[in-house]
């Protein structure tokens, strides 16, 4: 097809958005591609859609090859299903009523939707089962920020498995992971399938896909050798050693009046920080309260202390802190605490300084094992510094966006909703299910980090909105016709630029736009019947005769 740019609506801008930050958001709207609404809410412009359904058709074709069967559900969603899976108190999801007073939530995604047609089906026989659509998600996001990485409004690709055991599950889960990398590879994207928690999903197990970028809500940990990927959130790397005071035999109290961080109890005792044990109070949902410790150099990861606990967490108060141990909240530790503790498996081997419970003091020699009995967990966050678990190199650490995440929900849905089916043995079973997200915005983003350069975007010829971008400059109007017409006749998607501008207008926005091919139609044309072709990506550029110009591109 021909696109005359005479015709369309592709507003370029020369200047980049004032707020914007992210490569993409930036580039994005100066190309025309995107408008914003309002805050985390955007509308895609036809360049913008182009790409959108390009990427769609990518995920269409390999789930597809899969067996996945395309759905369309709505949005809107009755509140019953959503108390029903005890995810009704989400802060992130939206809450209305009809004019009846009824309630419904807008979904930030399908599994309690999908449940609920599951329970239509009866036998093993009908089993496995791969569902999956495109549709609008709702997410009452309190910072939306970079463009289309982090919205309230999407579209996302959400999938369902449905099994009968675990086994089927894994041969599900197997499936969507080799489709998942088959559609990146497509878009041209540079990404790492990597270990990831499954957060509000629940289930047993999670996978992300995360593409490196200039601004993203991830951090991607990677070794130099290769050998080691994971997200920031789960990754489990290797600190370096503290340097240890002398062994004591027992614990030793010492006064620290007025030392209330580590750094001044490192300093006070003249000691490394990483011998000291940082003891951090929370309260799960239930009301429990538990101490977190971690070694005193490091940072608590939120997402691994709920993995250990299970439960969601807040921190404790203050005024919870001094009725539960007595002391202010620099001079706690896990000796004689009687709830239960929970130590970060660094804090395994030495001895460490830890907060005696009484304000002002602390003490020497804390063993564990000794001195206190934890709970053992990974519950550090992973930084520079640290070393790769598998091979001892040094880690490298990327901001990425996640553009992809796979979960194993087990019964997690199908138990509550009562999605079950007759097994060969006549027993009636819950569906054993998988849940698998693509964000075609957020792929979108991505592919414009990773591949853009100082003047625009360049498109992977996959997701580009057109094939080739025809510059007619003045004078020769007839010959980019012509030139138009081959490339057609050869099925490229032509956009012609034959707006009444200048030429290094005309230029500017091609390289904004990001076509994979330029071709430009200038006055040696009318010598030699010839066109300039140039490589977005690469530069290089050739004289090519336009009755060749389908065989040459």
């Amino acid at each position: 097809m021909i696109a005359r740019a005479s015709q369309l609506f592709i507003p370029t801008l020369r200047d980049d958005p004032a707020e914007a930050e992210a490569v993409s958001h930036k580039l994005l709207v100066r190309a025309g591609f995107i408008r914003q609404v309002a805050a985390g809410l955007w509308t895609f412009a036809p360049l913008g859609w182009r790409v959108h359904r390009k990427i769609e058709q990518i995920i269409r074709d390999e789930l597809a090859a899969i067996g996945a069967q395309e759905w369309f559900a709505p949005v809107l969603t009755p509140a019953e299903l959503w108390e029903a899976t005890g995810r009704i108190s989400i802060p992130e999801i939206f809450h209305l009523e009809d004019r009846a007073g009824r309630r419904y939530v807008l979904p930030l995604t399908h599994e309690e939707t999908f449940t609920f047609h599951a329970r239509e089906i009866q036998s093993y026989k009908e089993l496995p089962q791969a569902w999956y659509h495109f549709q609008t998600k709702d997410r009452d996001e309190p910072r939306p920020r970079s463009g289309l990485i982090r919205v309230r409004e999407f579209v996302m690709k959400d999938s369902y498995s449905f099994d009968r055991d675990a086994a089927g599950l894994d041969v599900s889960f197997h499936k969507h992971g080799e489709a998942y990398g088959k559609i990146f590879e497509r878009c041209g994207l540079e990404f790492y399938e990597v270990a990831a928690e499954s957060g509000i999903m629940g289930g047993s197990g999670s996978r992300d896909f995360l593409a490196p970028s200039g601004s993203g809500e991830n951090t991607l940990v990677t070794c130099e050798n290769g050998d080691f990927a994971a997200d920031i959130e789960v990754a489990e790397t290797v600190p370096r050693l503290p340097a240890f005071p002398e062994r004591l035999d027992a614990p030793q109290e010492v006064d620290t009046p007025g030392t209330t961080t580590i750094e001044a109890l490192a300093e006070l005792l003249s000691i490394d920080t990483a011998a000291t044990a940082k003891a951090m109070p929370v309260v799960k949902g239930d009301g429990t309260l538990v101490l977190a410790l971690i070694r005193g150099d490091d940072r608590l990861e939120e997402m691994k202390m709920l993995s250990a606990l299970g439960s969601d967490f807040r921190p404790a108060t203050e005024d919870e802190i001094r009725a539960t141990f007595g002391a202010d909240p620099g001079s706690i530790g896990p000796l004689g605490f009687a709830g239960e503790v929970v130590a970060d498996e660094t804090l395994r081997e030495g001895q460490f300084v830890a907060g005696a419970n009484r304000s002002g003091v602390h003490v020497r020699g804390v063993q564990a094992g000794r001195d206190y009995e934890p709970r053992w967990a990974d519950l550090r966050a992973a930084r520079e510094g640290d070393t790769c678990p598998e091979c001892g190199g040094r880690l490298r650490f990327q901001t990425a966006i996640e553009i992809g995440h796979i979960f194993k929900l087990d019964t997690r849905y199908s138990a509550p909703l009562e999605a079950t089916f007759l097994d060969e043995d006549g027993s009636e079973k819950p569906l054993v299910m998988g849940s698998y997200g693509i964000g075609p915005g957020r792929v979108l983003a991505a592919i414009v980090e990773q591949s853009h350069d100082g003047d625009g975007i360049i498109w992977p010829r996959a997701v580009a909105p057109y094939d080739v971008h025809v510059v007619a400059l003045p004078g020769v109007e007839s010959q980019a016709d012509d030139a138009a017409a081959a490339l057609d006749a050869a099925g490229a998607d032509v956009l012609l630029d034959d707006r009444d501008a200048r030429a290094g207008e005309k230029f500017a926005d091609a390289d904004l736009i990001g076509l994979p091919r330029r071709v430009t139609v200038g006055k040696k044309t009318l010598g030699d019947g010839a066109v300039d072709v140039r490589n977005r990506a690469t530069g290089e550029e050739k004289r090519v005769p336009i009755e060749q110009l389908g065989e040459r591109l």
